[in-house]
């Protein structure tokens, strides 16, 4: 799961990408509006945390572009902002939710994580598919009714390719939703990942797709 963070204020924004890592995000974070553009026309993240007092371009100048645009990202507004007024015109102009500062990390992390759900049409974390379930909050994965230990990163591609069980996902994909800027990233680092899903799971839970990509297989 990777996460866009749009926060100016630099001590915020550290303490924010610091429980996103924790959580198992990967996370790119900018510091103005201009920025913030850039980044979201990669289409490359499952969520948008944003401030509103943004320097070179206002946050919400920022939220309507991307709704003009046709953009579904979930969007979590996180601002200083906490007058009603505020918090209607945010969220009438296409925000998913809106957090005023101070606030928990762990509330953000749950609006976060809410968000994503209902955007994806999932009233629960768990993600099941054949034998195989997944727990994004509680970072759990059994197979067969039995607990599988996973890395962080083994856990992010799993996650990624479990967003749409069967379906196939590009090695790109999954790098997107690994690495994030600035980590190296090595030429075949995925498929190391992939190969130690397959021991540690079943080898025949993730299918190559010859020239395309992986798929998870419905095993029972």
């Amino acid at each position: 799961m990777r996460v866009l963070v749009i926060e100016d204020d630099p001590m915020i924004g550290r303490a924010v990408v610091a429980g996103l890592h924790d959580g198992g995000y990967t996370v790119d974070w900018v510091r103005d509006g201009a920025d913030a553009e850039l980044a979201l026309a990669n289409e490359v993240y499952d969520l948008a945390l944003l401030d509103l007092g943004l320097p070179r371009r206002d946050g919400l100048e920022i939220l309507k572009g991307l709704r003009r645009a046709g953009g579904a990202l979930p969007v979590v507004i996180i601002t200083a902002r906490d007058a009603v007024a505020d918090r209607v015109t945010g969220l009438d102009n296409g925000a998913d939710d809106y957090l005023v500062k101070p606030f928990d990390l762990d509330e953000l992390l749950a609006r976060a994580r809410a968000v994503i759900r209902r955007r994806e049409g999932r009233p629960s974390p768990e993600m099941s598919y054949g034998a195989l379930t997944i727990d994004p909050v509680k970072r759990v994965v059994t197979f067969r009714g039995a607990r599988v230990d996973l890395s962080p990163r083994e856990f992010a591609v799993l996650e990624a390719l479990m967003k749409e069980p069967g379906a196939v996902v590009s090695r790109e994909k999954l790098e997107d939703a690994v690495y994030g800027w600035g980590e190296e990233v090595g030429s075949n680092s995925i498929e190391v990942h992939l190969h130690h899903l397959r021991r540690k799971l079943k080898p025949q839970l993730i299918r190559n797709v010859r020239g395309v990509g992986y798929r998870i297989a419905q095993l029972q």
